[in-house]
């Protein structure tokens, strides 16, 4: 039986995606044994690679702690120069300045003449009370040589006793008049005093605020007066070392200029609420050492009774509620680890500073790198001689 065309077996060609899939498997293989060929290649040939768990060890700078038992602190205190008298110069009475005899930084000495008003009007109100004294002296010497004839001729019986009574009441009223106008011409000459200004002592004129021609007002400062030649100085200082000061002892204060020398004048003894300080007086023994105005010191050592040790300013970083921490290296268990502790700044001088807190002598304090560093963590101190150095200083 023969069999047609169209009932014989078909005979395909492989598909191309078969393929294409075919090639993909290959390639993942080819991947897959490169890469473990790869790390074969990195096993050691002792075994298979190991990776450590164990961290390196921070390498860090410690210094060891030292203690001290107290603090000797040399410490400088601020004040001001200033005169012991300064004074605002003006009039009692106004009036129209006729000339003014200073100006600002001219040096005067007591008793000279500054400025003067107009006094034309009062000294001749002087005059005519001049001439009202001489009126009443006149009027009184007449009236005392009528008392005078009134009792000789009561004597004679020629007048009565009231007369010679009326002669003398007029010539007490005649005296009365003469102490009047003297008083009055006296007043007048007390203003003509009062319309000069002059020196209440010797200074430098610091400010001038009129003009010749101007009106002053009574009372307005026209001049203001500075005393040069006695100074002193104001330092408010700690009460336990204001109790140390000596009246009348001499120190030495510095200044922009030098060394200045000074006498205790006073301590008030009274804290001051606001600095919690104790004013202290003292007199400068040379005012020309020392300009007023100028800032002055006085250095002297306070020891404070606080346990603690000098660290770098680089070893610590802040805290909470006013204390600060460092870094100790501890060994524990054959390992080196950076533990925290508090401490508190009891003094600060520059680049370091006096604490006391949690450290003990022979510590290993790590001075530098603080951000790098984590409680617990690995390190591996190296002591710095700097750092030791700067401790015991």
């Amino acid at each position: 039986m023969t069999v047609s065309d169209s009932e014989a077996p078909e005979h395909r060609e492989p598909r191309p995606s078969f393929l294409k899939g075919l090639l993909f498997l290959l390639v993942i293989l080819i991947a897959a044994a490169g890469l473990a060929a790869f790390v074969l290649s990195q096993r050691s040939s002792e075994g298979p690679l190991i990776i450590s768990e164990t961290p390196t060890p921070l390498a860090v700078d410690v210094m060891t702690a030292d203690l001290q038992s107290s603090l000797s602190l040399d410490e400088k205190f601020t004040g001001i120069v200033s005169a012991k008298r300064t004074s605002e110069l003006g009039f009692s009475s106004g009036g129209r300045i006729s000339s003014i005899n200073a100006d600002v930084g001219d040096r005067v000495s007591r008793g000279a003449s500054l400025a003067m008003l107009d006094t034309r009007a009062l000294r001749s109100q002087v005059t005519s009370a001049e001439a009202q004294i001489a009126e009443a002296v006149a009027n009184h010497a007449l009236a005392m040589t009528t008392v005078e004839r009134q009792n000789t001729l009561l004597g004679k019986g020629h007048v009565a006793q009231q007369r010679v009574d009326e002669a003398v009441a007029r010539a007490v009223t005649a005296q009365a008049r003469i102490d009047a106008a003297k008083a009055q011409a006296e007043a007048l000459r007390v203003q003509i005093d009062l319309a000069r200004i002059t020196a209440p002592f010797a200074g430098v004129i610091t400010q001038r605020n009129f003009d010749e021609g101007a009106i002053a007002s009574p009372g307005m400062p026209v001049f203001q007066l500075v005393e040069t030649e006695a100074l002193e100085a104001r330092i408010g200082l700690p009460a336990s070392l204001a109790a140390e000061l000596v009246e009348g002892d001499t120190y030495t204060l510095v200044g922009d200029r030098g060394p200045v020398s000074v006498k205790l004048r006073s301590v008030t003894g009274v804290i001051d609420s606001g600095q919690r300080t104790v004013t202290s007086v003292f007199d400068i023994e040379v005012p020309e050492a020392v300009s007023v105005g100028a800032v002055v010191r006085l250095q002297m050592q306070r020891d404070v009774s606080e346990p603690g040790l000098w660290v770098p300013v680089s070893a610590l970083s802040e805290g909470q509620r006013g204390l600060w921490s460092l870094y100790i290296a501890k060994l524990e268990d054959g390992t080196w680890r950076a533990r925290p502790g508090l401490v508190e700044i009891i003094q600060s001088e520059g680049e370091r500073a006096y604490v006391r807190g949690a450290v003990s002598d022979g510590d290993r304090i790590i001075i530098d790198g603080l951000q790098r560093i984590t409680p617990g963590q690995l390190v591996l101190p190296k002591l710095d001689p700097t750092a030791t150095r700067q401790n015991e200083g």
